[in-house]
């Protein structure tokens, strides 16, 4: 009996000596899904100064601007700029821009007088291109227009700048555009205005008040040498000249990209015979500029990029 009673204990001893001890179950880390965030973007500002018939060159601009798939987010212009600018808002088609401004001669903008010139306050009234500007543009008011847009003028009586960003957009680039001594100046929200130019003939300030991350600039008012002035309306438009460029010489150093086509210094601002040459000229310039361009975008993401989130 007691050999049994052993021999059950040790075969119970040797059974439960050979049970498998069950695996200890790890728990796991669940895994942290991280939402993808799309990198920001800047906002890019096109600034277009003024230049008279030198502005089809921001025409070439804005056509390898588009080429190159560079976003542009906010227009303002000056002059000759603030038209070119306001058509391209309008559309936002480069083709279109460039049929539209390429029928526009000097006989469509100015509707010279000698009696203007005796009993007003300018060659020309505007009122010609004010009509153009209505009849080439079909956005009728600045808030409608397909992308931000503003005019810049100058306030004649007190010298102000004043930015044009809401209401016709045909007076405003009648007002922005209104060459002192060659249009007479224009009464608009309750003002006397005249060019911007006389005050800020590339208004990058205004871009930059305005929201703008990235401000890419034209200069088209290089080259103040004119030996052919032989009446009032060239000394008009030499005085001007030299205005316009000497207050692009301080506002030009706050571009992030500054484009300034080259070969085009010699085109008077009334020869309206050279708009291919300029548009030509406002391309290679700009393709020249994309490098840098994308330099300055990527640094800009680069530097409002966020680090990603530690997976915990």
């Amino acid at each position: 009996m007691r050999l049994m009673h052993t021999l059950a204990i040790a075969g119970l001893t040797l059974l439960l000596a050979c049970q498998t001890v069950p695996p200890v179950t790890v728990p796991q880390t669940p895994i942290v899904q991280v939402p993808q965030v799309p990198p920001p973007k800047p906002r890019i500002a096109l600034v277009l100064g003024g230049g008279a018939a030198r502005g089809f060159a921001h025409v070439g601009v804005i056509r390898a601007l588009e080429q190159e798939k560079i976003p542009i987010d906010m227009v303002v212009g000056t002059s000759v700029g603030g038209l070119i600018g306001a058509i391209y808002a309008s559309d936002l088609s480069s083709f279109d821009l460039e049929w539209t401004a390429f029928q526009l001669e000097k006989d469509d903008l100015f509707d010279f007088g000698v009696m203007n010139a005796v009993t007003g306050m300018g060659f020309a009234k505007g009122d010609k291109l004010e009509a153009w500007v209505k009849s080439h543009i079909k956005t009728a008011n600045i808030e409608n227009l397909k992308i931000p847009f503003a005019a810049v003028a100058t306030d004649l009586n007190w010298g102000y700048k004043v930015v044009l960003d809401s209401g016709s957009v045909a007076r405003a680039i009648r007002a922005s555009a209104a060459i002192p001594g060659v249009f007479q100046p224009v009464q608009h929200q309750g003002k006397i205005l005249v060019d911007g130019g006389v005050v800020d003939n590339i208004p990058i300030s205004v871009a930059k008040a305005k929201g703008a991350d990235i401000v890419i600039a034209v200069d088209i008012s290089g080259n103040l040498g004119n030996t052919n002035i032989t009446n009032l309306l060239g000394v008009s438009l030499q005085a001007t000249n030299i205005m316009f460029a000497l207050n692009v010489e301080q506002s030009k150093k706050n571009a992030d990209i500054l484009i300034t086509p080259a070969g085009i210094g010699d085109i008077g601002m009334l020869d309206f015979t050279q708009k291919k040459r300029c548009m030509q000229a406002g391309i290679e310039a700009t393709q020249k500029s994309i490098p840098n361009i994308h330099r300055v975008i990527a640094a800009w993401v680069a530097a409002h990029t966020q680090p990603a989130a530690p997976v915990r």
